[in-house]
């Protein structure tokens, strides 16, 4: 297999704190490969030495095979904010970018002239077939406004459009950083897909262990400034950095046994040691050096009490909540109990957050009432991370929420402990949180929440920046916690492994309760996505059997006409809409608060709906093929 890059003694440090050291790699084509390491060890800066963003600081070498086109997905996306999602797009495809935009500008000025000169452009360029792939990405990404400025987009649509257009280079070789974050699940099911099937070679950091797990042959640890390679998914990641650590500390045991014997000559009298072997007294620091190495594990340690909690939680009655014409709650009404699980799932927008900042009293509903318990102590996580002043220290975020915090065993333990519990070691106290890490920042923030001892947790996108080995902390720290939980959350492992059944936010505000974990609610929707599927084969054979029957002609155009080319664009709004109304119908149907008579309405329209759009997708696939 070919070498798509190769990288030798490279080494990046920040003061006195080495990332790494003299690491060399290689990486062939086909390989998919995911970086794993703690918060601030190294895994962006590595990325951003590979993209020419930063470069090593002692020579090292970083070499990508000749002719081959590599993309990169950056955590910190860049774009023009004037421009729009149309030009971002387009833009990046070069003269055929010319070609589309004109084609576009014909449609809209109705001028038959020059339709016809911008199709026959269009035809010379393939300008259809590139202009099909873009619109597939982009609707895979739920991207629709193609006309909205790059900055109004919000953050996770700003992300979903930087994959979009890494997608569309059609790159042989993905470098990626957190491609996960800020994205809904289903999403990341598409570019998890995506990436199975797509024969490209690929390097990412990513905290999603599915996604990890499902898509990766290769892992590759930053541990103490060294790298190491392990071939296999995360799983198997698991078993054999296992396996290197028992080798690693028999090897060190070796080292020292042998050292206490070299020791003992080494230390003989000086008179003696003039003859001795110059190459065994610097094997002797060799192994010196072997024998020194701690394996010690630096896990993050999570110890704080519980506050007591009553009987009464959160009690909510018909809560309403609207923006605008928008309705983000609809007469939601639920009984939180102690202990309780809760996952809440649904697409960007659904009003995930915005039921958090109900729940904690941020927001007000337009109608309804909520009661809370008189022991209700709620720590909230949110997204948009720790907020701190210009000059702050670590130190001083901790300090400021208390001297003390209480322990689980009811002992009180010092802020200075706390910190490095959190793997914040003492020469790091004194440090500017803008200077941490945005993973170091975010453990740093979690720290400030758990520090007020909570019986409510709620955690909006925990996983965001938390590194694998601190989110297996994290997930085993709620399992065992005694209080109650709301979580939103992309992260499919986490939610497996932290909730008991899940709130499902769809359109409209409707909030429906699955219980069972998120990978059972998946197998579920597929099942459900099954059984359409059927019922609307089932539809277009009929509707396919009911069509008169015309006399077959050989084709003879090689492109659409001016008013074909019209109606397929018709079509191409059209069944979206469609499909949405269904959506929307079923997501009523499935409330429980309709009416008989408006269950039977809903029922028939669906029916009807199912057959349209079978109709309307046959010819969509006539029109396609001409």
């Amino acid at each position: 297999m070919a070498s798509f890059l190769q990288v030798e003694n490279i080494s990046k440090s920040y003061g006195d704190k080495t990332l790494f050291r003299n690491i060399s790699f290689n990486i062939n084509e086909g390989d998919k490969i995911a970086l794993i390491a703690p918060n601030g060890t190294g895994k962006s800066s590595l990325l951003k030495i590979l993209a020419g963003m930063d470069s090593s600081d002692r020579g090292g070498e970083v070499k990508f095979m000749k002719d081959i086109k590599v993309a990169f997905l950056d955590q910190n996306i860049d774009f023009n904010p004037k421009n729009t999602l149309f030009d971002e797009v387009y833009s990046r495809l070069g003269e055929t970018y010319d070609v589309i935009r004109a084609y576009e500008q014909a449609i809209a000025s109705g001028d038959e002239r020059k339709i016809e000169q911008a199709m026959a452009a269009m035809d010379a360029a393939d300008g259809w077939s590139a202009e099909q792939r873009i619109k597939q990405v982009l609707s895979e990404m739920k991207l629709t406004r193609l006309d909205q400025p790059m900055g109004e987009l919000s953050g996770g649509e700003a992300k979903r459009a930087a994959i979009a257009l890494m997608l569309l280079q059609e790159a042989d070789f993905l470098v990626m950083d957190e491609p996960t974050n800020h994205l809904d699940i289903d999403v990341i099911e598409y570019l998890e897909s995506y990436l199975q099937k797509a024969r490209c070679t690929l390097l990412m950091v990513t905290h999603d262990r599915y996604f990890l797990d499902r898509v990766c042959n290769t892992i590759f640890e930053l541990d103490r400034g060294n790298l190491y390679t392990y071939r296999g998914n995360y799983s198997a990641f698991l078993e054999k950095r296992e396996e290197r650590y028992i080798n690693m500390q028999a090897n060190i045991d070796k080292a020292r046994n042998l050292l206490r014997r070299e020791l003992e000559w080494i230390r003989s009298t000086p008179q003696a040691r003039t003859g001795k072997a110059r190459y065994r007294i610097n094997a002797f620091y060799d192994l010196k050096d072997k024998a020194s190495v701690s394996l010690a594990r630096k896990d993050m340690t999570i110890d704080v009490a519980t506050s007591r909690l009553g009987g009464k939680i959160i009690d909510c009655e018909d809560l309403t909540l609207r923006f605008g014409e928008r309705t983000m709650l609809d007469r939601f009404s639920y009984k939180f109990t102690k202990g309780e699980r809760v996952g809440i799932v649904g697409k960007n927008g659904a009003g995930k957050s915005t039921f958090l900042n109900l729940m904690t009293g941020v927001l007000q509903a337009d109608s309804g009432k909520i009661e809370r318990g008189e022991t209700l102590r709620i720590g909230y996580y949110r997204q948009s991370g720790i907020s701190f002043k210009p000059g702050q220290t670590v130190f001083d975020i901790v300090h400021d929420i208390a001297e003390t915090v209480e322990a689980s065993d009811g002992h009180s333990v010092s802020a200075t402990t706390m910190l490095n519990r959190f793997l914040f070691p003492p020469d790091s106290h004194n440090k500017r949180v803008d200077i941490l890490s945005g993973g170091e920042q975010r453990r740093l923030y979690l720290l400030t929440v758990l520090m007020q001892n909570p019986n409510l947790l709620i955690l909006d996108e925990p996983t965001n920046d938390l590194d694998i080995l601190t989110l297996n902390v994290l997930e085993e720290y709620l399992m065992a916690f005694k209080g109650s939980l709301l979580i939103v959350s992309h992260d499919r492992y986490f939610l497996d492994k932290t909730v008991d059944h899940l709130f499902i936010f769809r359109e409209g505000g409707a909030v429906k309760d699955f219980v069972g974990q998120y990978s059972e609610y998946r197998e579920y929707i597929k099942e459900q996505e099954a059984e359409e599927a059927r019922i609307a084969k089932i539809a277009a054979e009929k509707a396919q059997k009911n069509k008169p029957q015309s006399v077959p002609t050989t084709p003879s155009r090689k492109k659409l006409s001016y008013k074909e080319q019209r109606e397929l664009e018709e079509l191409e709004k059209l069944l979206p809409q469609l499909e949405q109304e269904k959506s929307d119908l079923e997501a009523q149907l499935s409330s429980g608060a309709l009416s008989h008579e408006a269950l039977a309405a809903n029922a028939a329209r669906i029916g009807e709906l199912i057959e349209e759009i079978a109709e309307k997708e046959m010819r969509w696939l006539e029109l396609s093929e001409i």
